[in-house]
Order: C-alpha cells, then sequence, then structure tokens
C-alpha cells in the first residue's frame, strides 16, 4: 500500500507533517512509515512530496498531473459568468465533453474523505424524454384528475402551465445528473452539494449549461420509482438533481447582483447568551 523509494527521499517530511490522520512518522533511518490502520487513504502524502519518492494506495506519483498556476481573473469571470440556464438544444452532449464531466467526479471532496457518492445520469436524450414523460404525466394527473396533496401543494400554481404543455420541472434539459449519498454518510447532507457545485462549473468551462433542479429533487422524494429507474443503490439517500446540456442562448456578460452582507469577526467578541438567545440559536440552527 505504501512504498518509499529511499534514493530519491528527501527526507523533507512534508509528507509526515500534512498527514492529519497522524499515519506517518520516521524510522531509525529517517524514512517515512505508515500505521495502516489510521490512514484514511486521503493520498495528500503522494500529492505533497516535491521529488516523488513516495506511493500509496497503490497510486504511483508519475500517473498524476502536475499542478498548473491557475489565472484568478479567469476563475473569477467564470464564477461571475455562470447563469441557470432554462433553454436547451434538443441534442445529446457529445461523448468527449460527457466523458470529461464524469471523469472529473472522482477528484471532489467530501467530509472525512469518504468517497462513497453514487451519481446517476442520463445522458441519452431519449431516455431523459421517458423520463420527463413519466414524471411530468403523474404530476398532471395529480393536479387534473387524481388529487395528490404533496404534489397539489408543490405544484399547483403551475396547473394551467402543465396543462399547456410546458416542461416546468425540467426546462427542456436533454441531460441530468442526481447525487446519492449513504444514508450513514458522515456529512450526507453537504456533499452531493459539494460535488454538484464542481460539476457545475467545470461544465460551463465547457460551454454546457446547468441548472439546479429542486423541483426535480422534490419529484424523487415523494416518486420512489424514479430512484430506481435511476438505479439508486439501496441504504442511499438521492439527495439533488442537476440539469445539463448545450444551451439554447448564449449570455453576452455578467450581471450585477447587489451587495450581500459581510461582516469579519472581531476579537472578544464573545458575549454572555441568555436562555432566550440560546433557545433562539439552537432554533435557527437546527431549523
Amino acid at each position: 500500500m505504501f512504498k518509499i523509494d529511499e534514493e530519491k527521499c528527501i527526507h523533507c517530511g512534508l509528507c509526515i507533517k500534512d498527514c492529519s490522520a497522524n499515519a506517518l512518522e520516521f524510522n531509525e533511518n529517517k524514512i517515512p512509515v505508515i500505521d495502516e490502520k489510521k490512514c484514511f487513504k486521503c493520498q495528500h502524502c503522494l500529492a505533497i512530496c516535491p521529488v516523488g519518492a513516495l506511493s500509496v494506495c497503490d497510486k504511483n506519483p508519475e500517473n498524476s498531473d502536475a499542478i498548473w498556476s491557475q489565472n484568478p481573473d479567469s476563475v473569477l469571470n467564470l464564477i461571475k459568468s455562470r447563469r441557470s440556464v432554462r433553454h436547451y438544444k434538443q441534442e445529446n452532449v457529445s461523448a468527449e465533453k460527457m466523458q470529461k464531466l464524469k471523469d472529473m467526479l472522482k477528484f471532489i471532496p467530501t467530509g472525512c474523505n469518504n468517497h462513497r457518492l453514487h451519481f446517476s445520469f442520463i445522458d441519452d436524450i431519449e431516455v431523459m424524454n421517458e423520463f420527463r414523460s413519466h414524471v411530468n404525466g403523474k404530476i398532471l394527473n395529480a393536479l387534473t384528475k387524481k388529487a395528490v396533496k404533496p404534489l397539489v401543494d408543490k405544484f399547483g400554481r403551475y396547473t394551467k402551465r402543465f396543462v399547456d404543455g410546458e416542461d416546468i420541472v425540467f426546462r427542456t434539459a436533454p441531460h441530468l445528473l442526481v447525487v446519492s449519498t449513504p444514508v450513514d454518510a458522515p456529512c450526507y447532507e453537504i456533499d452531493p452539494t459539494i460535488a454538484l457545485s464542481y460539476f457545475e462549473l467545470y461544465a460551463q468551462s465547457m460551454g454546457v449549461g446547468t441548472c439546479w433542479c429542486g423541483l426535480g429533487e422534490f419529484c424523487i422524494k415523494v416518486m420512489p420509482e424514479l430512484s430506481e429507474y435511476l438505479q439508486v443503490p439501496d441504504g442511499y439517500k438521492a439527495s439533488y438533481m442537476m440539469l445539463f446540456g448545450e444551451p439554447e442562448n448564449k449570455y453576452s456578460r455578467t450581471i450585477q447582483p447587489e451587495e450581500v452582507k459581510i461582516v469579519s469577526a472581531q476579537k472578544g467578541g464573545f458575549k454572555k447568551l441568555g436562555l432566550i438567545g440560546k433557545i433562539k440559536r439552537y432554533f435557527w440552527n437546527i431549523k
């Protein structure tokens, strides 16, 4: 699992210093050794070794990419120019782009390095149209024929638009991605959001439009057959959905958002909270 090329090793100790699991230490010859029971396979030691002397988890440094310097202005422009796309070309994203989007997902961070996320793609527009037809049909039936209270409560204000054939949920998107996580994962609530945030920015960098799909996420909750269709494993929670595809429209400039509230914590800022203040904070934090 863990190997050191002793001829390359310069005994700098960076791998030991950067190991958050404290799984590494020097032996009597000042060569790093590992306690495999402590290691949680983050590969930080592989990434930080300046001379490529270290292999871990059967991963060799020569198979890793070099790290490039990024242009902060370009990254910021990508963030600024990101838009929620609600009009898509009725065609599949190219196989090359689709594969790049899928390959990227293994690099996303997760809480406690718990890489058990599951990604369900609809990567063919014919499959997407079948999925779309099933979901929209059930919603339309619930709104116009057989009232199902959760669906009526959620979609009632869209009744006319559904009846008129507007694709309210899926916004004409040819593809979607659903991220699922084990119900016992340490950070099951936030890991899927992190994953989709990375996916979205990478997709936008390739000119692929995206849209966070809250209505679709709701449908997965109340239509259990959707999880089966998407091959979500047993014991996993389908957490969120993102639509994507080649955008029909092209944006020419960034928007001009309102300022957001930003504060900087100050030294000595702790103050004693009374019972009511504590209860309020507890309530707001767990709501």
